[in-house]
């Protein structure tokens, strides 16, 4: 895959350098998701895998807020009127693309900014890194629709970044959790401006993006793969994989750099 020349209908790419964005782009209802975006955000992130100009991705939302979440009137109207067989088969297109985003190899930041909820709360959930601004309001608001909190894997990721009581709070009850406790409670790795927090994250992206992305993608990896593994098991997996960055260039591009006293250029092999 080109990401360069990558057209997706129902949102906006773009590539600066080594820095994908992905721009959630209805921002008269607040960016929310249809059958048709899910679908292709998680086909772009499966995509992703190949894509070699693509060293980290961004995603955001236009005009001022992430997400909604599932459009009202597309998604949870319809859902009312379909049989087990189609609800389970969208459950797990929605999982798909939680799934494709903890796979792919490249750092996902998001910049969340205004409303960031439900859906939109989880595709910020599943990202690597969450920036957000003091007005964001996070809500993981499934039980006010009648649902239950264990969407597209939110029981398995959410405790892990804020912690099983703080979890447990926010997917009982779907309040807001403002941009300040965010960051407080760790879900928002920190707070920027709001006029520029686009172009802080990606600025970010672009420094994670020279460096070694073989092994930025090790590492995203065994962050993932190490939830099931015993202190045993995970220390004999981080060496075979640390093994593996050792025999790449960027490893002996670093020395040598080191012994030259000079910043290291990093190739990604």
């Amino acid at each position: 895959m080109n990401f360069r020349d990558f057209t997706p209908q129902h949102f906006l790419c773009r590539l600066d350098g080594k820095v994908a964005t992905i721009t959630l782009n209805r921002p008269e209802r607040k960016n929310p998701l249809t059958f048709e975006s899910y679908a292709e955000l998680r086909d772009t992130f499966r995509a992703l895998a190949s894509a070699d100009d693509v060293k980290v991705v961004v995603i955001t939302g236009a005009g001022g807020n992430f997400s909604s979440g599932g459009d009202v009137f597309e998604i949870i109207g319809p859902l009312t009127e379909m049989k087990m067989p189609e609800l389970l088969a969208f459950t797990r297109m929605t999982g798909g693309l939680v799934k494709a985003m903890r796979a792919c190899p490249q750092p996902i930041y998001a910049a969340i900014d205004g409303v960031c909820a439900g859906a939109g709360a989880i595709l910020a959930m599943a990202s690597d890194l969450r920036y957000g601004t003091a007005e964001a309001k996070v809500a993981f608001l499934f039980t006010r629709v009648g649902l239950a909190g264990c969407d597209m894997g939110a029981c398995a990721l959410l405790p892990r970044i804020i912690g099983q009581g703080r979890a447990a709070e926010l997917l009982y009850t779907g309040r807001n959790l403002g941009g300040v406790e965010a960051e407080r409670w760790g879900f928002f790795n920190g707070l920027l401006p709001r006029e520029s927090l686009v172009a802080d994250v990606q600025a970010m992206a672009a420094r994670l993006a020279d460096g070694p992305t073989f092994a930025h993608g090790m590492t995203k990896t065994m962050l993932h793969r190490e939830w099931a593994m015993d202190l045993d098991t995970a220390i004999e997996a981080e060496a075979q994989a640390q093994a593996l960055c050792m025999a790449t260039g960027d490893f002996r591009r670093a020395y040598e750099a080191f012994a030259q006293k000079q910043q290291p250029k990093f190739e990604g092999n």
